[in-house]
C-alpha cells in the first residue's frame, strides 16, 4: 500500500463576494458571474425551498445559502464555499466593496 502524499495550496488570489441573502444582494454578485461568463438564478423561499442562489460550477449546479461566499477561481470559474471553510482556507487581503 502506497501513503499519501502531501501538498500545500498554492498561494493565488481569488475574487470572491459575500452573499447576506435577499434579492438586493443577489443581484450584484449575479451581474458579477455573469460579466465573467458564469451563470447564477436566485431562488426565492418558498415551502419546497428555502432562499438559494444557484451557481453554476465545473461540476453542475452548487446552491449558495445566505452567508456563504462566492469565489472565481483561478480559471474564472465560479463556486460558493461555507464561510467558515472560506476563513480556514484564505487569507483575506481586500473585503469586496458594495
Amino acid at each position: 500500500m502506497s501513503q499519501p502524499g502531501i501538498a500545500t495550496k498554492r498561494p493565488v488570489d481569488v475574487e470572491f463576494r459575500r452573499w447576506e441573502g435577499g434579492a438586493a444582494a443577489a443581484t450584484p454578485i449575479i451581474d458579477w458571474i455573469l460579466t465573467h461568463g458564469g451563470t447564477a438564478r436566485w431562488h426565492e423561499e418558498d415551502q419546497a425551498l428555502p432562499e438559494l442562489l444557484h451557481v453554476d460550477t465545473m461540476e453542475g449546479t452548487m446552491n449558495a445559502s445566505p452567508g456563504d461566499v462566492i469565489i472565481r477561481g483561478v480559471n474564472g470559474e465560479f463556486y460558493p464555499c461555507k464561510p467558515d471553510v472560506f476563513e480556514k482556507t484564505y487569507d483575506v487581503k481586500m473585503e469586496p466593496t458594495r
